[in-house]
């Protein structure tokens, strides 16, 4: 359980997410995440990052019950810095980032693949915003990477979710597979990647980030800045606690709901 990094093949780095039952990362997570990326990437012989994870999907976002059983406002703050620690570790990773996503890709999971570089999919994966059902704010900046802005708002204000297909088709996803063949299909792109000189790789991702639009870290901490202020307002320990309470009631219940 936890983070792990595993090199395949030459160039190759491969870092995946264990946090059952369904990926919602602690606060300690997130920044061993970051850590694991930074690491990579930083690193002479690797020209190229996986990112994945196993069980039932990629990623459900943070620990709402984390939040919940510790007192004060430490967790939320923890849970704050660590996702725009994540985040910016894979935007900022020195070789391109390759996301191969399954099952459900939520809060949290869809900052990590909005700054992610490419994106292989299965055909179960479907990705959303489930923020403001649970008090919560942030990651437009990152689902505004992967789908037109008018298609964003109506996402982010219904908490509704996307299917691959429909990301693929908007452009967001490399491609679309079956399970069984994700990770696969997620190698062989990386693969291709990895093929390139080291220095030049290195160079081209520099040079992308420089000319991006938008300063996704600025961006991103402005949204945490009204999360604070729904905390400070108590609507969202509100929405949190209705969250736990349908969660123990409910334990099948979709891990959408886990995102922050």
């Amino acid at each position: 359980m936890g983070v792990s990094t595993t090199s395949p093949e030459e160039g190759i780095a491969v870092i995946t997410v264990d946090f059952p039952p369904v990926n919602a990362l602690p606060v300690q997570g997130w920044y061993e995440l970051a850590a694991a990326v930074r690491a990579a990437g930083s690193d002479p012989g690797v020209r190229c990052v996986v990112l994945t994870a196993t069980g039932r999907g990629f990623n459900a976002g943070a620990d709402i019950k984390e939040m919940q059983r510790t007192e004060g406002f430490t967790a939320l703050v923890g849970t704050n810095r660590g996702c725009y620690d994540a985040f910016a570790a894979v935007y900022d990773c020195e070789v391109p980032v390759v996301a191969a996503v399954q099952g459900f890709c939520v809060g949290g999971g869809i900052g990590l693949v909005g700054n992610a570089d490419s994106i292989v999919a299965s055909d179960d994966a479907t990705f959303g915003l489930p923020e403001l059902d649970r008090g919560a704010l942030g990651a437009a900046t990152h689902l505004a990477r992967l789908v037109p802005q008018h298609l964003m708002r109506t996402l982010y204000y219904t908490s509704r979710t996307v299917t691959a297909g429909e990301l693929h088709r908007h452009g967001s996803v490399w491609r679309v597979v079956p399970r069984e063949q994700l990770h696969a299909a997620a190698m062989e792109l990386a693969r291709e990647i990895a093929a390139k000189d080291g220095q030049l790789i290195r160079f081209a991702k520099a040079s992308i980030n420089g000319i991006d639009p938008v300063d996704v870290r600025r961006s991103y901490r402005f949204e945490q800045g009204f999360t604070f202020e729904a905390n400070l307002s108590g609507v969202s320990d509100r929405y949190r606690e209705a969250f736990v309470a349908s969660s123990a009631s409910t334990p099948s219940k979709s891990p959408e709901g886990e995102a922050r």
